[in-house]
Order: structure tokens, then sequence, then C-alpha cells
């Protein structure tokens, strides 16, 4: 049965905004990492009084972020039970699906058959076939492409299939496509959690990224939380790369966004409709553009431009609604590596059916969240997870 209280719930993920190194972090190869607290500590502290007014400055172990005296929300953070730390793993299993088995990864590149049974498969021949940075390996082989049309086939610590392409050389359709059948490829011992198309444009020199990324994930392999609402007659409206994350299981409506602003606007349209269900969110800019690039500036920056945003979405609120702000993992861009890194996560929640100055502690997953969401809107309990409703709710 549905809590008569909430009818609404506004879900952000801050991508890879982590808040510390998790106990096995080494185990990793992760050491010293804290994404929010070593921006801090780089820029010499952040300001982000919106988010700090709701607890985040509050939570257990958080550094680098002011205490308030009275939160006006719940906060927490959230460890991770599953055996990785990218998005997939983190976003399924925010939504119920604990993953043990870690996705398979390619340090030395992908095998020489299945290389081979993409080129026949798409027609295009392949360079590249190793762990590169996305902005380094379109520099270094992006001429070589355009000149003879071989896709750029890369992937990184993560478990990711990634192909970049010119838009000029390779057709967006023909990008995606090419995608589809290296999913169709990546399967059983090879199922990477991520088929990526990485297009760009411009000239030697000076090539450039563009929003018209996609990702072709693995389906989840047990409903989520996502499932579970769509069953039962609730709306749930992705933005960002939420759709492909979840390779459409669970989502009734979906819009793809360009950078983080516009992931704010696409939000903010979605509350006018005023439809019952999930709003969940994913702000990506953190991690694409300024985590894995070791930006620790702009990263600063990011956070203190959303939540200079906040105040849109807290007065968009119905007293039926509310917000949930997290993240899936970390990035810290003050560490020499430039991969994800294994850190706990924060979470806030605000409502005018919520307490306030509610201190959640360390949850031992972030699948809590997805139980909270079912326990929320009377639906089937997920598989994994504890709900706290009944601590913050008033």
């Amino acid at each position: 049965m549905q809590n008569s209280k909430i009818d609404r719930i506004i879900w952000i993920v801050l991508d890879s905004v982590g808040m510390g190194a998790m106990p096995d972090a080494e185990l990793f190869g992760d050491f010293g990492v804290n994404t929010i607290g070593n921006v801090s500590k780089a820029l010499g502290g952040l300001k982000v009084p919106n988010m700090e007014a709701i607890g985040l400055g509050n939570i257990d172990e958080i550094q680098g972020l002011n205490r308030v005296d009275a939160p006006k929300g719940c906060y927490g953070r959230l460890a991770e039970a599953s055996r990785g730390k990218d998005t997939t793993t983190g976003h399924w299993e925010m939504a119920g699906v604990v993953s043990m088995v870690p996705f398979p990864t390619y340090p030395g590149g992908f095998p020489e058959d299945i290389i081979k049974a993409f080129e026949e498969a798409t027609g295009r021949k392949v360079i590249g076939n190793k762990p590169a940075s996305g902005t380094e390996i379109i520099e270094e082989l992006g001429e070589e492409h355009m000149k003879t049309g071989k896709v750029i086939v890369y992937t990184s610590a993560d478990s990711v299939f990634q192909i970049a392409a010119h838009e000029e050389v390779v057709p967006l359709e023909e990008l995606y496509n090419m995608c589809r059948l290296a999913r169709e490829i990546l399967v059983e011992d090879h199922a990477v959690a991520r088929v990526i198309a990485r297009p760009f444009i411009g000239k030697p020199g000076s090539f450039t990224r563009t929003p018209n990324r996609r990702d072709f994930s693995l389906l989840p392999p047990h409903d989520t939380v996502l499932d579970k609402l769509k069953k039962a007659g609730y709306h749930v409206m992705a933005v960002g790369k939420i759709e492909d994350i979840f390779s459409g299981q669970g989502i009734t409506e979906a819009v793809h966004t360009k950078d983080n602003m516009d992931g704010v606007d696409k939000t903010l349209d979605y509350m006018k409709e005023n439809k019952k269900g999930v709003i969940f969110t994913n702000l990506v800019d953190f991690d694409m553009k300024w985590g894995h690039r070791n930006d620790y500036k702009a990263y600063g920056k990011g956070l203190e431009e959303f939540d200079a945003r906040l105040p849109e979405i807290l007065n968009a609120m119905k007293d039926t609604d509310v917000l949930f702000i997290t993240a899936d993992h970390g990035c810290d861009p003050t560490t020499p590596g430039t991969d994800h890194t294994r850190e706990y996560v924060p979470f806030l929640a605000y409502g005018k059916s919520l307490k306030e100055n509610v201190n959640l502690g360390t949850r031992n997953t972030f699948a809590d969240i997805g139980q909270t969401i079912a326990e929320i809107f009377g639906t089937e309990k997920i598989q994994n997870g504890n709900s706290f409703l009944k601590e913050i709710l008033k």
C-alpha cells in the first residue's frame, strides 16, 4: 500500500561524487581517495550552502564541508556491497541488484577473437584496442581514423568496450548500430557492463567529444525497484544516461541530456508534469568531464553550480514530493589515476513529509535506497537492502 504522504520522488545521482575510501579501497588500487574531501581541500573549500542546509556537511566522516546546527533534511552515507566501483554496478545496486561477481575488465585490451568478430560484423577494422583516456586516445589515433575509416576501440579500468568515431566519418546511427553488434558479441565470459559510443568532431589537434554518447548496457539480472514501480502503474522518468544504464528496463519514459545543467532543466520539466512515481536523474559531468580528467577545479565548480540550481528544484517540489540526492561511486580528480575510486557515497533526503535532522549513519548497501522507494510506493520488496522509511517519515 502506497504511503499517502508521498506521491513522487526526485532521485538525483551526482555521478562519481564519493565521500571517502571504503575499508577495502586498497584492494581496488585506491589509496587516500576522497572525492568531495580532496576537491574541497585542493580548492580551499567548497561553496555548497544548499546541500549543507539539508545536511551534507553533517554526514558521518565527511570532510571539507560545513556542518550546520539544524539540517532540514535526512542524511547519511552508503557503503557499496557489490564487488565493483563502476556506474552500472552502483546504479544497479541502488535499484536492488547487488553484484558479487565483478564484470570482466581488459587491462591488456580485448582478445583477438572478439576484435575479429567485431570487425566482421561491422565491416570496419579496429585501431587502438587498449586501456586509455578517452580524450587522449582520440588525439593519438583520431587522424588515422579519419584517413582510414578504422574505428577506435578502447577500454579502461571499468568493464567497458568503447568505440570512438568522428561524426563526419561514421554517422551516428552507424556508430550506434556498431555498438548494438558489439553488445551481441560481448556475452558470457566477455559480458562487459557497457558498450559505449564515443562520437567526436573537429580536426587533428583539436578533437572534441560530442554529447551524442550512448551507453548499451547489460540487462539487470533480476527485477529492480524500477520494474516494481512500472508494473504497479507508476511513472519512471529517466533523465540522462539512466535509460542506458538499465537498458530501458523498468523505464516508462526517458530523455537524454547534453550536460549537468541540461539534466537539471530536464528534471524540472518532468516535475511540471505532476506524474506519480520517480524522476531518476544522472548528472554525468562530474565523472565524464572532470573526474576522469583529473580536473579538480572544474569538479568543484560543478558541485557549486549544481548547488546553486538546487533551490529551483526545492521550490518546484510539492508537499507530496521527496528529494533524494546520492552518488554511484567515486572518481577522485586529485589522485594520480584517472579511474573510478572505491568510496562511500553521500545520501540526502528532503521533503515536507520527512523529518528534519535525521542522521541515517552508515548504510550497508546502496540498495537501501531502492528498498525505501519500494516501501514508499507499496510495491513488492526488492531482493536486497533494508528500508529506512520509518526513520525518515514524519
